[in-house]
């Protein structure tokens, strides 16, 4: 099956030393045989892509004869081509001319012998990848309001092809999935196209709320209704009439306050703390956790009652490790907005670089996928994203065997450090007051810290217009 990079046909270079010309007529065979595949040989030496159509996959055919020429390449294929995959391959070359290549941008290298066929596979892998990156999500283009539900995968369509018909009807609706899912921007959909989109979004996480305080912030008050109640205050019920009411991770509510909002849902009336007067409302209750609220009512943990009411209407949005295939659509998607948003010119993520989120589990999901790529986006100096931008922490980075403990040790605290001190400034723009305050820390401490790592901190500033 053919697929296109942004509407065009992937175009890829099979670059030769003179003695394996026959083995690259039989890669470029292989590849044109998917039909999807522009591909052509050069010899090296006399190469010059640059006249031409900058290529989206090289594949080089060395011998030990050509490593210079090869290596010449791959640095000219950073300058003019960052995004562009490259594999080498070479029957007689030893771990010396492999590091050589590897040193000069080869992205994958097959030693051995390798046939046309495997190599045509590898390179139609990982031009499937880009053309991922490259895909532009209809629903973007359809409805402004629902912009952040970014995917194409069959788990992922199966759940977002349903809001349609869920905003059409006004009953209560349920929204489950892991931390970082992107369950509120679900929720907001819903809302936004239903025909409540006029009127008040309101959004509140339970787990923010104080267990003595709930009745007060979702019905609120009345003047001298406690010692503290100065002047009436409108509760987040009334702030939503007409519109959508989102309670975030509903499972932190206590039992007391669980028993209040199943009241609220079975009867439409609230009194506000300290009011005789009942008050209807008109407000359609949107309700998310990460948790399995059906194992939590068996166990005991919350109210059971209160489930059955908010089980009415369910969406289950499945963690990113399950939708892999949308791992490169997202990081297009944020890598354009972030581009935006802090004036960078970062225009695209190389093939290396989407391997690498790929292989990824994403615990943190979509939102760990997004902070990535932001911290990516801050932090490079060239337009297209490579490998080494994509931190992912520890976890992609173990520590090598037989090293010292003391050694690891300072490692992972000096990245812990570099991590955390750039997701701070990220959070705060830069202010060093303010993250110097949210992370507890002197604000001279911080800035020693920031300079002993040399990290910019006005990189992190939002641009002035």
């Amino acid at each position: 099956m053919a697929w296109s990079l942004g509407g065009r046909m992937p175009f890829c270079l099979v670059a030769v030393s003179a003695t394996r010309y026959g083995f690259a007529r039989e890669v470029v065979a292989a590849l044109s045989s998917s039909g999807g595949i522009v591909a052509r040989t050069a010899v090296l030496g006399s190469l010059d892509f640059r006249a031409d159509r900058a290529p989206d996959a090289i594949v080089l055919a060395l011998d030990a004869l050509a490593i210079a020429d090869g290596a010449e390449l791959l640095r000219r294929v950073q300058g003019d081509a960052p995004a562009c995959f490259v594999l080498a391959s070479g029957e007689s070359l030893s771990p010396e001319h492999e590091s050589a290549l590897r040193a000069s941008g080869s992205f994958e290298f097959l030693t051995g012998a390798c046939t046309a066929t495997e190599i045509a596979s590898r390179v139609q892998s990982a031009l499937r990848v880009l053309s991922t990156a490259h895909c532009i999500d209809v629903r973007e283009l359809l409805n402004p309001r629902v912009m952040g539900l970014i995917g194409n995968s069959p788990a992922f369509l199966k759940q977002v092809s349903r809001l349609p018909t869920i905003a059409g009807c006004d009953a209560g609706v349920l929204i489950l999935g892991e931390t970082g899912t992107g369950k509120e921007v679900c929720a907001q959909a819903i809302h936004y196209l239903s025909a409540r989109a006029s009127k008040p979004w309101v959004a509140v996480n339970c787990g923010a709320i104080p267990n003595d305080l709930v009745e007060d912030e979702l019905f609120g008050h009345v003047k001298g209704a406690y010692t503290t109640a100065l002047t009436e205050r409108r509760g987040l019920v009334r702030e939503a009439e007409a519109g959508s009411l989102f309670l975030d991770d509903v499972d932190a509510l206590a039992h007391a306050a669980q028993a209040k909002l199943l009241r609220f849902l079975q009867e439409k009336e609230y009194r506000p703390v300290g009011s005789n007067t009942v008050h209807r409302a008109n407000v359609r209750l949107i309700a998310a956790s990460n948790h399995k609220l059906a194992d939590m009512a068996r166990q005991g943990t919350f109210r059971e009652d209160l489930f059955f009411r908010l089980n009415v209407l369910t969406l289950h949005l499945p963690p990113l490790r399950e939708r892999r295939e949308d791992v490169a659509l997202l990081a297009m998607h944020f890598l354009r907005q972030c581009a935006q948003q802090w004036n960078r010119k970062v225009e695209g993520i190389s093939s290396a670089a989407l391997e690498r989120m790929l292989n990824y589990a994403w615990p943190g999901n979509v939102r760990e996928l997004k902070h990535v790529i932001e911290r990516a986006v801050l932090l490079t100096e060239r337009p297209v994203l490579s490998a080494d931008d994509i931190d992912l922490g520890d976890q992609s980075a173990p520590a090598p065997a037989g090293e010292p403990f003391q050694r690891a040790k300072a490692r992972a605290i000096e990245q812990f450090e570099r991590t955390y001190i750039e997701q701070l400034l990220l959070d705060h723009q830069g202010n060093i007051s303010r993250a110097a305050r949210a992370a507890s820390k002197n604000r001279r401490a911080l800035w020693q810290l920031i300079r002993k790592h040399r990290i910019e901190a006005q990189r992190f500033r939002t641009p002035t217009a």
